[in-house]
Formats: structure tokens, C-alpha cells, sequence
């Protein structure tokens, strides 16, 4: 498998599985309806292990680009293979989205709350406040990519062996997202990830859904921008701490 196929087959599966769980509490009539945020987080972190198990071996498993950038910034990924990564990341996302609406289309169709639906592809802020609300992303973002640099700088020492742990080496990244999301996500959903956001958004956007309402392109570039930056700090400062 390419880093290419291995960056989209990674990001489609941490949507599919993500957004899969949102829509499983959210939707009218589904098994898991109101079962809550720890449901929800627990979910994400574990979509992420799924991600990083498949893509892991073959990209690194970025699944993000902020993730991308911020390694990029910090010297350990290469710029040339920065926007296809992104690409990859977005095609996943795009994919991901997809089946999450092919999986739930019965309930989609049940459903009259546009917000719980435009919820399912997509983060929005708890309270609407812009200034805050980036700030959240920002700080969600950068625990995310200054945690992730120790994580794959790991070493047995003194040999500097790397360690390895197969499969279970994906557990650290799952449980720092769960976290992240217990701790930071009641602000905004923490999206971190622009991938994650803006895909499934044009494909609420584009695709025919029953009460759907409003895409609130006005929200778009947060979950866009905030990751990034929180992504830049991190391997600024990472690299001032080297």
C-alpha cells in the first residue's frame, strides 16, 4: 500500500467510524440515541486506533493535516509530501462521510433536527463566540501535535532503539484524542483536525439529505485554521525545547 491509499484508507475509516458514532446517538431511532458524550469521545479515540493500525505501517498514519504541517514545521516530514497527504486526507474524509450517510440513511430520514444532522459530519460551537471559539481549536489542536512529537519520539535508551509495539504502539495516539476529547471538546466538538471537518461538511453540503438545513459555511474556517495554527505552535515551541 502507498502512504497515498494508506492516508485516504485511514482518514475514511476514522470518519466512518467517527462521525459513525455521532450519528448512532444523535439520530432519531437508532440503537445508541442519547447515550452521550462519553459514548461519543470514546468512540473518536478508538476510530483513531483503527486509523493509525491500517495506515501506521505504510504513512505514519498523519490522518490530519495539521498533523502534517506540524510535523512538517518541526522537520520531520517532508514539505514535498505535504499536499499529498492532504489530498489523501481529504479523499478519505470525503469517502468516510459517505458511508456514514449510506450506513444511517434510514434515520437520516427520520430525523427533523438539522443541527443533530449537521452535527453528524461536522464540529459547531457549544456557545458561538469566534474569538473563544478558535482559541479552543487552537489549544485542542496543539495538546494533539506537541504530545504527538513525544510519542513518536520514543526510545529505549541507551541504544536509542525505537520501540516498537505493533498494533498496540496505536494505543498512546487513541487515548490522547479520548482525552482531548473529555477534557477540551465541550467548547466546540474538537474537530483538530481539518479533514475531519471540512470533508464531511461539503459532503453534508452537496449530498441530498432530509432537513438538513444550513452547511454554516460562516463556522467553516475554525475547525480549518484553528488546527493548523495550534499545529504550528507546537512545532515551534517543540523545537525551541529540543
Amino acid at each position: 500500500m502507498t502512504p497515498f491509499m494508506a492516508e485516504m484508507i485511514g482518514t475514511m475509516l476514522l470518519i466512518l467510524l467517527g462521525d459513525g458514532v455521532v450519528a448512532n446517538v444523535l439520530l432519531n431511532d437508532t440503537k445508541g440515541h442519547n447515550s452521550g458524550w462519553i459514548v461519543i469521545t470514546t468512540a473518536w479515540g478508538l476510530a483513531v486506533f483503527v486509523g493509525v493500525v491500517v495506515a501506521g505501517p505504510y504513512s505514519g498514519a498523519h490522518l490530519n493535516p495539521a498533523v502534517t504541517i506540524g510535523l512538517a514545521i518541526a522537520g520531520k516530514f517532508p514539505w514535498a509530501s505535504v499536499l499529498s497527504y492532504i489530498v489523501a486526507q481529504m479523499l478519505g474524509a470525503f469517502i468516510g462521510a459517505i458511508l456514514v450517510w449510506l450506513m444511517y440513511y434510514d434515520h437520516f430520514q427520520r430525523n427533523n433536527k438539522p443541527d443533530a444532522i449537521l452535527a453528524v459530519f461536522c464540529t459547531g460551537p457549544a456557545i458561538r463566540n469566534y474569538v473563544s471559539n478558535i482559541a479552543s481549536e487552537i489549544i485542542g489542536a496543539f495538546v494533539l501535535v506537541f504530545t504527538v512529537f513525544y510519542i513518536a519520539g520514543a526510545q529505549i535508551t541507551p541504544t536509542n532503539t525505537p520501540i516498537g509495539l505493533g498494533s498496540v504502539g496505536a494505543l498512546p495516539v487513541a487515548f490522547l484524542v479520548w482525552v482531548i476529547g473529555l477534557s477540551l471538546g465541550g467548547t466546540t466538538g474538537y474537530a483538530i483536525n481539518p479533514a475531519r471537518d471540512l470533508g464531511p461538511r461539503i459532503i453534508h453540503f452537496i449530498f441530498p439529505i432530509k432537513n438538513k438545513g444550513t452547511s454554516d459555511w460562516a463556522y467553516a474556517w475554525i475547525p480549518v485554521l484553528g488546527p493548523i495554527a495550534g499545529a504550528a505552535i507546537a512545532a515551534v515551541l517543540y523545537l525551541q525545547l529540543k
